[in-house]
């Protein structure tokens, strides 16, 4: 097989959650640019629709449908609507996420607890249950679960995110160990400190950077385009025998 056949999506129909900026918008590009139809979606539908139309100007496939996955109602209607308008899904990437606390875990408000493991990890695990039924009876499938390096190193004023992250990752391995029968490959991508508006308060404090920086071996900050790639390889027949995987893409950090 051709490297452009590996990573070939022709074909392919690819669900893209939080797609309407940063990372998730790069991700849904980079999958269309190789040939998928790309589902983009978040839970506001102008942010999905301007993206749609930008790969669809730009020569792709793509259409946009809101599903707020902290909701359990808009999980199931989603899955529903992708069984009738696709009758199946190829590719979803969880990458919709919450982090509305930033400050000591002890103090952490409950309505801020909650939120965050509703969306992070119930919601990536029913996106995941529910696209992996439908991989499995159409034959396999690829689930890419977008956690993040605290996941295994807990980050500074982060810790209910940081925990959800590692049960992101525990929650993948999970589901590649029963899936793989199916031929549903199930695994997570790791970004480090990347420059968007969720991780702003990262990026854009100088304090955070001379306290992050220094571990970092790469002495820099990650684009959002530069996640899309991994996320690329990991859904595409590149990494067809790759499954249970957390591949780091951190400039460093968890080795700095």
């Amino acid at each position: 097989m051709s490297p452009n056949e590996l990573f070939d999506l022709s074909g392919r129909v690819a669900v893209v959650t939080g797609a309407s900026r940063g990372i998730g918008e790069s991700i849904a590009r980079t999958l269309a640019g190789a040939g998928a139809h790309v589902v983009v979606s978040s839970r506001k539908i102008d942010g999905c629709e301007a993206v749609a139309a930008s790969i669809r100007d730009a020569g792709g496939s793509a259409e946009a449908l809101t599903c707020h996955i902290g909701d359990m109602g808009q999980i199931e209607a989603f899955w529903k609507t992708i069984a009738e308008q696709h009758g199946k899904v190829d590719v979803l990437v969880n990458n919709a996420a919450a982090n509305p606390y930033f400050g000591p875990t002890v103090d952490t408000p409950v309505d801020a607890f909650e939120k965050t493991v509703d969306v992070n990890i119930r919601g990536y695990f029913y996106m995941t249950a529910r696209a992996a039924k439908m991989m499995a009876a159409q034959g396999g499938g690829s689930v890419i679960n977008v956690a993040s390096v605290n996941g295994k190193n807990p980050g500074p004023l982060q810790g209910i995110y940081s925990i959800t992250k590692a049960a992101v990752i525990s929650m993948t391995q999970s589901f590649a160990k029963e899936m793989g029968d199916a031929k549903v490959r199930v695994n997570a991508l790791l970004p480090g400190i990347t420059d968007t508006k969720f991780a702003s308060a990262l990026v854009h404090n100088d304090d955070m950077q001379k306290l992050l920086m220094p571990h970092v071996p790469l002495r820099r900050v990650a684009q959002p385009e530069e996640m899309a790639g991994a996320v690329l390889y990991l859904a595409s027949d590149a990494s067809s025998y790759c499954t249970g995987a957390a591949l780091n893409v951190d400039g460093g950090y968890l080795i700095g």
